[in-house]
């Protein structure tokens, strides 16, 4: 008698399971101090947060994620199962994926951008997350329980329902933005990396982000920088050797002057 797993389940928990195993991948990375965007002692001395904290409340936000997924897949149960018996062709498959990242990068934008914005959000929610003034691969996830229910939950669930995707197609699409977000704030720029390659929304993109200087610009995340070329928020930027090994982020001439 066969034990089986159902798709829901897994488009659950997999891209959990994905979350820490690719972060820890970083972790045995974090060493290589010539590829690093900040020295490895600056996790510790610059951040506002141990992490331990930020381990609970990735853990914290998980669950809630987790618990709104099954939620999710039980309410559009019957749709999901009749899409899975229909064979997916690799076009239809490409356009639910762009779709997907399309949407989630909207909703992701203009929230992102309001939290920002609005002082108040800012001071008792989003702040949160930047106490992490230098990222590391596993605090990608630290945000307030309404951050992550509002920005990552309810931006998954449109994403997942506007692509017209089915569970099964579900598990790939969010195992790899999962992976795409954990390498945004990995504070790595390691050669050969496919994500630097074929994104300008990477892991020094994001860094600048988390800097003073940069904090109310480079608000796209996890996948385009579109929302921020269209409405005046991309802050360019140079990547400069440093004197002790690895890079640094610099915005450009005309943003230094202002």
């Amino acid at each position: 008698m066969g034990f089986a797993i159902s798709d829901e389940l897994l488009g659950t928990i997999v891209p959990i399971v994905v979350y820490w195993m690719y972060s820890g991948i970083y972790m045995c990375l974090g060493s290589f101090e010539n590829y690093r965007l900040h020295p490895k002692k600056d996790e510790d001395e610059k951040n506002l947060v141990s992490k331990q904290t930020v381990v609970k409340g990735v853990l914290l936000q998980q669950i809630l994620q987790a618990v709104i997924a099954i939620l999710l897949f039980t309410v559009t149960g019957s749709d999901a199962e009749a899409s899975a018996g229909q064979p997916s062709s690799l076009i239809v498959l490409a356009r639910q994926f762009v779709t997907a990242m399309l949407v989630i990068d909207t909703w992701q934008y203009f929230l992102h951008r309001y939290f920002h914005h609005n002082k108040f959000l800012y001071r008792h929610i989003h702040s949160q997350h930047h106490r992490l003034v230098v990222p590391y691969a596993f605090g990608a996830l630290y945000n307030h329980p309404l951050e992550g229910l509002l920005l990552d939950t309810v931006g998954g669930a449109l994403s997942f329902l506007l692509s017209g995707m089915s569970p099964r197609t579900s598990i790939f699409f969010f195992s790899f933005a999962t992976i795409k977000t954990v390498d945004d704030h990995c504070g790595l720029l390691l050669p050969g990396n496919l994500f630097h390659i074929f994104f300008r929304n990477n892991s020094a993109y994001h860094d600048v982000h988390h800097q003073l200087y940069g904090s109310k610009y480079n608000f796209s995340q996890p996948f385009f920088i579109m929302w921020d070329r269209i409405l005046g928020t991309y802050m360019p930027y140079s990547l400069e050797k440093r004197a002790e090994g690895g890079f640094e982020a610099r915005p450009t001439k005309e943003f230094k002057d202002d």
